[in-house]
């Protein structure tokens, strides 16, 4: 990948996505689940840049969205509806409306009172809304805590008697279906146990409401499959694919998988180009254009994203590379090795497809980066960088 050109043509911080490699990634997961029915769900909240959509939706891809928001940007790149599911702990009554209107294939629910929310919006439309529950098993997902959701203590699903109570009231109420049965136990797992561990517990749960009568026909397994950051052993597809489906074996609905990480992750680098290098009597920083709101995964969860300079080499030492946020907490890297810096010299960072751009924002006033795909070695701009006026032309003068 030419780099160098890349950052001379479209300026840093710059976010480049290789989309052969999202490509080859999404095909191994439908590959992963080729012998049973299956739809395969790219979580938005990863990276939601339309020209990546509507890649994905050329490929068959469905989408799980966590907002509205989200579930426009699926219909207006060509994902349709009845490939699209609204999960969320938090959905306002004018979100549950509009995705009601819209007639996509389910929303998720996450509490009773959701359901009678759900059921009196779909009462007033006039419409049967098709649900499905997000069940919580209480298992540890072995992962950072904020990416942690399949324990008790976490805001997210309920539990399996609550669960079942739900149910039961969906199938006499007049303006509910349930149609499938949910869990996600977190984000970046690389451990296949607990995953194995959810899908026993919730597969039996499903036969419980298949012997009720339930026509579920939809069992959503969630997303969250981890990538390789630093030296983490991922899960092979297959070995995920086997597991879930060991499960099962007494039943066979469609099974819905929604990843986000594991199809655009490895695809993407943020290039950055050094301003200078700084340095005390006990830590040497490498200050780079780029800063936490480009990259918010190394300040929010300690998370590491491998760094290397563009075509140099020379004997390496440790530094943290930094951005000109005004907090201590702007860093893109702690104790990386690098050989000595100068001005202009370009530095990248892997494996930043995924909570990248997604996460970014305007903090101090800062644009965020142009994004551009290459598709078959080719470059493509998919998102201008922003101007320093867009970022007060919405903004009202009282004085």
């Amino acid at each position: 990948m030419d780099f160098r050109s890349l950052a001379q043509t479209y300026q840093t911080p710059l976010y480049v996505y290789d989309f052969d490699k999202v490509e080859k990634n999404f095909l191994e997961f439908k590959e992963a689940f080729a012998g049973r029915k299956s739809l395969i769900c790219y979580a938005l909240k990863a990276n939601s840049n339309l020209s990546l959509l509507s890649f994905l939706a050329s490929l068959g891809a469905g989408a799980d969205c966590v907002s509205i928001g989200e579930v426009k940007r699926a219909l207006i790149a060509g994902i349709p509806k009845y490939k699209i599911i609204f999960s969320g702990v938090g959905k306002r009554d004018d979100e549950i409306e509009e995705a009601l209107r819209e007639d996509i294939l389910f929303l998720n629910l996450e509490s009773y009172e959701e359901m009678q929310r759900v059921e009196r919006i779909a009462q007033e439309l006039g419409k049967k809304a098709r649900i499905s529950i997000r069940v919580n098993p209480n298992i540890d997902a072995k992962t950072h805590p904020y990416i942690s959701t399949g324990l008790y203590e976490n805001k997210f699903g309920v539990e399996l008697e609550v669960a079942k109570q739900m149910y039961i009231y969906v199938k006499s109420s007049p303006h509910l279906e349930a149609v499938g049965v949910h869990f996600h136990i977190g984000s970046q797992l690389c451990d296949l146990s607990p995953i194995t561990q959810a899908s026993e517990k919730i597969a039996d749960f499903l036969k419980s409401l298949l012997a009720l009568k339930l026509e579920i026909k939809f069992f959503d397994i969630g997303g969250g499959l981890g990538i390789c950051y630093e030296d983490e052993k991922i899960i092979p597809l297959y070995d995920y694919a086997q597991s879930i489906l060991s499960t099962l074996k007494d039943c066979e609905p469609t099974i819905i998988c929604e990843p986000g990480r594991r199809i655009v992750g490895d695809s993407g680098y943020l290039l950055t180009k050094v301003i200078g290098e700084k340095r005390n009597s006990h830590k040497r920083f490498v200050i780079v254009d780029g800063a936490m709101n480009d990259l918010m995964r190394p300040t929010l969860y300690h998370a590491t994203h491998k760094s290397f300079i563009v075509g140099k080499n020379g004997e390496e030492s440790v530094c943290d590379i930094v951005g000109s946020i005004c907090e201590s907490g702007d860093y893109l890297a702690k104790d990386a090795l690098l050989p000595p810096t100068q001005e202009g010299d370009l530095v990248v960072f892997e494996n930043a497809g995924a909570y990248g751009y997604s996460m970014s924002s305007n903090y101090n006033s800062r644009t965020r980066p142009a994004e551009v795909a290459l598709i078959r070695g080719t470059p493509k701009l998919i998102k201008a960088r922003e101007s320093l006026e867009s970022l007060w032309a919405n903004e009202l003068e009282l004085l």
